[in-house]
């Protein structure tokens, strides 16, 4: 039933309301806003929904949506009456709607700031967490319109959307009144409502990735009737694994009379298959994927691995093929690993998954691994497993997640999965991109409170066919926000499996002192020369001899970890030959043991060419049973995986914990600077999680009128879209953040410099400002303490000789400024990674060095003070070679102030104090711009959103 539209109820269509969410059971649905063209959808919606669930709506019997209702819930100007559907497979699921009220309750529009707001949810899909969705986005709506508060009319019976209310976070209040609940709340968002929105997006996004990890039953889609092929090698990988639930191949090509495919269920199609189906693997050529994705939403599958490529990766038409996959899968409530992906595992012994074209499971362990690309996922695998050469020392996997073009699932998914996993300690990921920074970083700094999280960072664009925001900010830049949010950045894979094999198996050390023992003296030297490089403590290097048996590095090993002086313990041998020389299990047994006596500290073996070392460090801890023979399934020969090593016959029906022996594995590495180069990193991420643990506070200042900014930000915004504002209004808006710049007059001529010195008062200085000349006093554009008119005119004149005319010069008076160290603070509006706040010494250090320190806002005391302090030519502010210490007190307060101006007023993009004088005694900002532009309609305290096509 359609009703025709009054042409002013028709406004132009806000498709940036549009969105994906993940729902709390891990499905998806689609949230849009309603429109005339919906009569239908609501009239057959409005018939599923229960007599109940519709007196609840209406306080009384409504069986049925009369002409009058479907035209007024579908009409909407979508500024004083909105309403907004979620819906799967284009049908409606559930609704929500506000209509501007005024104080007397009445239908208003601006400047009422109150509406009211109902939902009505379908029954079959109440406890999904599907209002809690919509009411943050009619919420961001309602904030956006300018609506400032929700009223809601509840019956006390509705207890369900009682507590959608209340447990929303919002500041509200409730009274009873005639049989009716009413609760009226601020739309304001509060730490206690970003706290319940992130922590539904958690859950939702883990839920959504648990459901692909561990599966009750796989089909394998496009499994050949020959063997070989992606499908059939997938399937096999399943069938060999283990997987403990049901397993079916599909393949519409099938005789009809075929029953099974090595000892596997087959089937034409997804839909004759009986049961439910939780995971689809997709092996079919990009060409029929639509179809098979129309079979599986049709039977319920929850999530797709997709092999296929053809995608993003191959240009403009297999990008716009890739954004129609994820749309049509997202209209089914299905996630998608994928295309182009490798695919996945999870090694619990209660699952066995093997979805992927590895060829044999990893081991079980501890260690949770993301990476796009099918070849670093292999490379990982292989590094992580692999005995003998390279890093050694072993552990296992938890789950692996090889996400290829990763069009729909992210590794901030799988991040959000891994944060709360008992079986992941620690998180590996190759990142050749990161599409949502500001996300990535909040997420990283919650889980690296948890656990650590090794990433390498690639220097790649977004990914393939996402509608994402790019950053402008520099790698550098992005790489050091990560390290400031817990990430442990390595530039290397190796790297990265040096990192994790020691965090996945030894204990964090309390602070940066190493002990050194082994039998080389040059060995030790120069792991002690590598310690200092990468910023440790170590103690002189103790050379037991070539001589030493495996009771004397026992012992020395033993009064190293007892020693109170000491945090962690490098162990370096080299082989020894002769009678009595030291067998390799005998060490590592002597090793082991003494770790175990003092179990808090970590201790790392360097060792040269030592055989069996490695393998005997690993062993010597382990606890479950070993292979006799290759497991069935496998073959006998080896595989790029893990050359010349099989699987155990049997895995422990529950994986060891940290506190285990098994996890007091003694990482070992093949040089000395590898295994120093991760004692340093996990140095560094020790002592960022002590210090997280007080992340400091965001001041409150007296003097602050954050209401005055925003009247003269919202004045000044409607001369244009986006500007940079004049010196006077920047003075003025920067002067109610407590934040004073000194006074620059302008001097066209030398008698008008004369009159702004007069004005200002002696000594001045005298700047050229022509752009290029401005900040560059190496140039010769500035003159300083200009203490009377004549030595004021002769400057001029020499400025005039040396650079051109005074139109060309452009030259400002300004009142001199103490003598102190000249710095530059900056913030930035990255659209993809938020505000940063950035701070470095002005001129050269800055400008070619790219010595600048940067910080996410809002920026804490902790981080003002870290922040002053992370250049490399911070010393100058520290009294250097004599020189006197300045006010550093003072700059911190700054870079507070900088900080809650941006963080208070999405529409400052950009601000810049340069040069700022910090002196003896206080700070002088000499100059200073700022630029202004519309906010954005949606920001980080926006609705949970998955990425957009």
């Amino acid at each position: 039933m359609q009703t025709p539209a009054d042409p002013q109820d028709r406004h132009e269509y806000p498709s940036h309301w549009e969105a994906d969410v993940v729902l709390r059971d891990g499905g998806t649905a689609r949230i849009r806003p309603i429109t005339v063209d919906d009569a239908e959808r609501l009239v057959s919606f409005y018939e599923q929904v229960s007599d109940e669930s519709k007196y609840y709506r209406f306080f009384a019997p409504y069986p049925r949506l009369s002409a009058k209702d479907v035209h007024r819930f579908t009409h909407h100007d979508f500024v004083d009456r909105v309403g907004l559907a979620a819906t799967i497979g284009g049908e409606f699921i559930a609704t929500v709607r506000y209509d501007r009220i005024g104080a007397d309750g009445t239908p208003a529009s601006a400047p009422a700031d109150e509406a009211e707001v109902a939902f009505l949810v379908q029954d079959a899909h109440q406890g999904r967490g599907v209002a809690s969705a919509l009411l943050e986005h009619i919420a961001a709506v309602a904030r956006e319109r300018g609506i400032r508060r929700f009223a809601a009319e509840v019956l006390p019976a509705n207890t369900r959307m009682i507590k959608v209310f209340m447990d929303a976070g919002y500041t509200q209040k409730r009274s009873f009144e005639d049989g009716v609940v009413r609760l009226e709340f601020d739309l304001e968002p509060t730490d206690r409502s970003l706290a319940v929105q992130r922590a539904r997006e958690q859950r939702a996004e883990a839920r959504s990735v648990r459901r692909l990890l561990a599966p009750g039953s796989v089909a394998v889609i496009g499994v050949g009737r020959a063997p070989g092929g992606v499908g059939r090698s997938v399937l096999g990988n399943l069938r060999d694994a283990g997987f403990t639930g049901r397993l079916h191949a599909v393949n519409q090509a099938f005789p009809d009379d075929l029953k099974e495919v090595d000892g596997v269920p087959a089937h034409r199609s997804v839909r004759d298959i009986d049961g439910p189906v939780d995971l689809a693997v997709v092996a079919v050529p990009a060409e029929h994927v639509p179809e098979v994705v129309t079979e599986c939403g049709e039977h319920g599958v929850q999530g797709l691995v997709v092999l296929a490529a053809g995608y993003a990766e191959s240009g403009p038409d297999g990008r716009e093929r890739q954004r129609a996959l994820v749309r049509q899968a997202r209209t089914y409530g299905m996630r998608i690993i994928g295309p182009n992906a490798f695919g996945i595992i999870n090694t619990a012994a209660d699952v066995r998954l093997n979805a992927s074209l590895a060829p044999e499971m990893p081991r079980p362990g501890r260690i949770g691994l993301f990476a796009q690309s099918g070849a670093i996922g292999i490379a990982l695998l292989s590094r992580l497993h692999r005995r003998g050469g390279g890093v050694t020392g072993t552990t296992g996997v938890s789950t692996f997640v090889s996400s290829g073009n990763r069009a729909d699932v992210s590794g901030n998914d799988v991040l959000q999965y891994w944060y709360d996993d008992p079986e992941t300690d620690v998180v590996l990921m190759y990142l050749e991109s990161i599409g949502n920074p500001r996300k990535f970083t909040r997420l990283a700094r919650r889980t690296g409170a948890a656990k650590p999280l090794v990433v390498v960072q690639g220097a790649g664009q977004a990914p393939p066919g996402h509608a994402v925001r790019a950053t402008r900010l520099p790698h550098a830049t992005v790489s050091a926000l990560l390290r400031q949010a817990g990430v442990i950045r390595v530039d290397t894979i190796t790297e990265l499996v040096d990192a994790g094999l020691l965090l996945a198996r030894q204990p964090l050390p309390a602070g940066p002192r190493v002990a050194i023992i082994g039998n080389s003296e040059s060995l030790g030297l120069l792991t002690y020369d590598r310690c200092l490089a990468e910023g440790l403590r170590p103690a002189r290097p103790l050379d037991l001899t070539t001589r030493a048996s495996a009771a004397d590095f026992h012992r020395a090993l033993s009064r190293a970890l007892a020693d109170e002086s000491c945090d962690a313990v490098v162990v370096t041998a080299i082989p020894t030959i002769g009678e009595g020389a030291v067998g390799d299990a005998e060490l590592a047994e002597a090793l082991r043991s003494a770790a175990e006596g003092v179990p808090g500290k970590p201790v790392l073996v360097v060792h040269v060419e030592l055989g069996g070392l490695a393998e005997a460090l690993s062993a010597a801890g382990r606890t479950a049973p070993q292979a006799a023979a290759p497991a069935p399934g496998t073959g006998g020969g080896a595989h790029p995986f893990r050359p010349a090593e099989r699987l155990p016959t049997e895995v422990p029906a529950k994986l060891p914990t940290p506190h285990t022996p098994y996890s007091r594995l003694i990482p070992a590495y093949p040089a000395a600077e590898r295994a120093v180069r991760a004692l340093a990193e996990a140095v560094k991420y020790a002592q960022w999680q002590r210090e997280a643990a007080e992340p400091g506070k965001v001041p409150e200042f007296d003097d602050i009128d954050e209401r005055g900014a925003a009247e003269l930000i919202g004045a000044l915004l409607e001369r244009g879209e986006g500007l940079t504002i004049g010196v006077e209004e920047t003075c003025r808006l920067l002067g109610k953040y407590g934040i004073g710049v000194h006074r620059a007059l302008p001097a066209p001529t030398p008698d008008a410099a004369v009159a702004a010195a007069r004005d200002l008062g002696y000594p001045v200085a005298l700047k050229a400002t022509a752009p290029h000349l401005r900040h560059r006093a190496d140039l010769g554009g500035v003159r300083l303490d200009l203490a009377d008119e004549e030595q004021l005119r002769r400057a001029y004149e020499e400025l005039s000789e040396l650079f051109g005319p005074p139109e060309e010069l452009r030259p400002v008076v300004q009142r001199m400024a103490p003598r102190g160290v000249d710095t530059v603070v900056r913030a930035v509006i990255d659209p993809a990674a938020g505000a940063v706040v950035s701070f470095g010494l002005a001129g050269a250090a800055s400008q070619l060095l790219g010595d600048m320190a940067h910080r996410l806002v809002p920026v804490t005391d902790r981080d003002a003070t870290s922040l002053v302090r992370s250049i490399r030519t911070a010393p100058l502010l520290f009294g250097w070679r004599g020189s006197a210490p300045v006010d550093t007190p003072a700059l911190e307060e700054l870079l507070l102030r900088v900080s809650r101006l941006v963080d208070d007023h999405p529409e400052v993009v950009a601000v810049t104090l340069e040069p700022v004088v910090v002196a003896r005694q206080g700070v002088s900002v000499l100059g200073a711009t700022v630029r202004l532009a519309p906010p954005p309609a949606r920001d980080d305290l926006g609705p949970r959103t998955l990425p957009a096509y």
